[in-house]
């Protein structure tokens, strides 16, 4: 697997980063993971070569934590670890501590390697509430209970109001795939001059460009949510679908190694995450971090995203 580093970090870090929203009961994906299912999960991540699992307090209540944690075993220690704190904390550092705390009671260990905040929402709609929100996430790398600080779902008006604090945050985890380019443009550029970088999720969205496109994979909450899994977008994204299946034939590759691939190669990646509660489909998006696309490929693949 190959890897990338991070400042501020001394792990490598994979360019797929395991996404553990799936392993734990959630509204979003329902009860569809055992603790059992959950446990060769992440232990076949880490077969993989993936050294990088992403999680969040939100998961589950915590259960995505738990379950991360008691997998990973005595290997925790040995990876990198991004949480997140949701947004309707109250903004002070003691609530912020008291969050943190959890999360490492979850995991079992010592600090986390990445702390995110969830969303912005409506909660720092002001330049005074974000600065407040820098100076808290600032204290918590302080403390070395998390070796890094970051941001998630924050997009042009959310980064403009940290203002020069911008350049306290590492990354800006992002929801980012051939369907969705909203972060691309002004957001973009904000965070590569502030030296953000994009931690992509959702890179087939939501398993579309993967080939998940049954009525059964359909019925999930969240992609009955997915707006790409709706009409009239449905049938034109199926049309960005059949260029990435061509493509995967050339390449003799799986449709979800070719949607991986094409995030990896846009400006400022430096991981996507990519998460299942099945192993057979874990084997299968891990071919993606060693497989790299012609230009031209590249290219078909945009052009097709572009006519949506």
């Amino acid at each position: 697997m190959r890897t990338v580093t991070c400042d501020g970090l001394d792990k490598d870090w994979s360019v797929i980063t395991f996404g553990c929203w799936q392993i734990a009961p959630s509204e979003g994906w329902g009860d569809v993971c055992s603790k059992k299912e959950a446990d060769a999960a992440v232990k076949e991540a880490l077969e993989q070569g993936i050294t990088a699992f992403d999680t969040a307090e939100g998961y589950g209540d915590g259960e995505s934590e738990r379950r991360l944690g008691q997998a990973l075993g005595p290997k925790k220690d040995d990876v990198v670890i991004i949480s997140k704190i949701w947004p309707d904390a109250e903004l002070t550092l003691p609530s912020y501590q008291k969050h943190l705390e959890d999360t490492l009671t979850a995991l079992g260990r010592e600090y986390v390697d990445v702390y995110l905040i969830h969303w912005p929402g409506s909660y720092f709609d002001t330049s005074e509430k974000s600065a407040r929100l820098c100076d808290i996430m600032n204290a918590l790398k302080e403390s070395g209970k998390t070796r890094i600080v970051g941001l998630s779902n924050f997009h042009e008006e959310n980064l403009r109001l940290l203002g020069s604090k911008i350049s306290r945050f590492s990354v800006n985890e992002v929801p980012y795939n051939m369907l969705e380019r909203r972060y691309e443009g002004n957001s973009r550029q904000i965070c590569l001059k502030s030296g953000l970088e994009y931690m992509a999720f959702s890179p087939t969205a939501q398993g579309l460009l993967a080939g998940r496109v049954s009525r059964e994979a359909r019925n999930s909450p969240t992609r009955q949510s997915n707006r790409f899994y709706q009409e009239p977008l449905f049938s034109q994204a199926l049309k960005v679908l059949e260029t990435v299946k061509d493509i995967a034939d050339e390449a003799q590759r799986k449709p979800v190694e070719v949607a991986v691939a094409w995030v990896l190669a846009q400006d400022n990646i430096l991981t996507a995450i990519v998460g299942s509660h099945k192993v057979e489909q874990i084997r299968e998006f891990s071919g993606a971090a060693d497989l790299k696309l012609s230009k031209q490929q590249l290219q078909r693949l945009t052009s097709a995203a572009s006519a949506l």
